[in-house]
């Protein structure tokens, strides 16, 4: 818990001000910018199923170290140097540095957890949340002083928090000694229950990604560009990780206790769907000229979806983290998780772009309501896919092998041979 809170605060105190440094003190073009940001986020998404694969291989804690110290290495990095080629090596660090430890600590939280899976991954979530809100605060007071500042500072974080995971963190290893790289994939290629769950899963992340994308386009198209739309758009992500942090423990202890895994996904991606409804009425509404009418029509509508989008993800994501345990029944744990991740990760590019899209669209034909109605029912489908899943069985773990194998507690047969109802 403890390192997941420090690998946010650590990150998200220094991204979210790279671009307005590489764009500002050190003058680099617009298209440069986004290539470097761009190798960042590339790096992280295409080697997360590398990680997970050597998690499970090498074990959980190498893995872990091993992408703190490189993300120490390129946020020192992104804080000395001015020239485009080392702002590239060290962006690509750093986004290898995440694929290299989100799988694994994922992986590690599941062994560790046993039973409590869910539990676990709700204040894994609490802690998770906690480190993007406090990040930007601290990284905002750190670059007022200097960029150089809060990359050493951030780079710092990571170096002290690789100590104590090299001195305190008890070894865990995965299941994937004895097998090959390609038997690894072939697995969890095969997998196919597995492979639609991160299918229909997809929209969860591209939903909950518009906290950052779409609803501050909206604030800022409604509220302008000057401090009201600036502290609207603060309220926007403080309303969003301070719902998780107070809510997400009792939101799964209230959701375990009432329902099924499977039922508690459907619910939750239909919240996500219905977080858009605020806007979508909104829409509907004639825009005031200005005063007070017109900053409620900018700030609260986009709150409201925060806050239900928030309580969507609450709901579905402890579910989720178990499920994906389960679909790999305890084995190649850290290899779905990177597969999982590398899956949702292009689900997201794809969902951003095609939301950009609608969005320029409804500005153009002037329908407000376009992009709205769109991820409404991009909810709405994934929510039915999701009861779908759960309905056929496919949410199930797979079945154990009828003869065990030398050793007790012997692996399950491939998700891919089990029976569906």
């Amino acid at each position: 818990m403890v390192n997941q809170f420090t690998i946010n605060l650590g990150f998200y105190m220094l991204m979210p001000y790279l671009a307005t440094h590489l764009a500002g003190p050190l003058g680099l073009a617009g298209w440069l910018v986004g290539l470097i940001l761009g190798v960042r986020n590339f790096s992280q998404q295409g080697m997360f199923l590398v990680g997970g694969t050597l998690a499970d291989r090498l074990g959980y804690k190498p893995m872990i170290i091993a992408g703190l110290v490189l993300r120490t290495v390129g946020f020192a990095t992104l804080g000395l140097v001015d020239s485009v080629p080392a702002l590239i090596a060290a962006s690509a660090a750093t986004g290898l540095a995440g694929a290299l430890f989100n799988p694994a600590s994922r992986a590690y939280l599941a062994a560790d957890a046993g039973e409590r899976r869910v539990e676990a991954f709700a204040l894994f979530n609490v802690f998770y949340q906690a480190g993007i809100l406090l990040g930007p605060l601290v990284g905002m007071m750190l670059t007022g002083v200097g960029f150089r500042v809060t990359c050493l500072t951030a780079a710092g974080i990571f170096a002290v928090l690789s100590v104590v995971q090299i001195r305190a963190l008890p070894a865990r290893r995965g299941e994937g000694r004895q097998e090959s790289v390609l038997s690894q994939w072939r697995s969890v290629l095969a997998n196919r229950p597995f492979l639609l769950f991160s299918l229909a899963m997809t929209g969860s992340y591209v939903m909950s990604f518009q906290v950052y994308l779409a609803l501050p386009l909206e604030v800022r198209r409604l509220g302008g560009e000057g401090d009201f739309a600036t502290a609207a758009v603060a309220v926007l992500f403080a309303v969003s990780g301070l719902s998780t942090i107070f809510g997400q423990t009792r939101v799964t202890a209230w959701c375990k206790a009432r329902m099924a895994p499977g039922r508690a996904l459907t619910w939750g991606l239909l919240v996500m769907g219905v977080a858009f409804v605020p806007l979508l009425s909104a829409a509907a509404m004639p825009v005031p000229d200005g005063g007070v009418g017109l900053w409620l029509l900018a700030a609260v509508p986009p709150a409201l979806s925060a806050v239900l989008l928030a309580l969507g993800t609450m709901i579905a994501y402890p579910f989720e983290m178990d499920t994906i345990v389960r679909l790999s029944g305890d084995r190649l744990v850290a290899t779905h998780y990177g597969l999982y991740n590398t899956i949702c990760g292009i689900g997201i590019t794809l969902g951003n772009l095609l939301t950009g899209a609608a969005l320029d669209a409804a500005r153009a034909a002037g329908l407000s309501a376009l992009p709205w109605t769109a991820l409404a029912l991009l909810g709405l489908a994934c929510a039915v896919a999701l009861y779908g899943l759960d309905r056929t069985g496919r949410l199930a773990p797979p079945t154990p092998t009828a003869e065990p194998g030398p050793e007790a507690g012997s692996d399950p047969e491939p998700a891919s041979e089990r029976a569906t109802a």
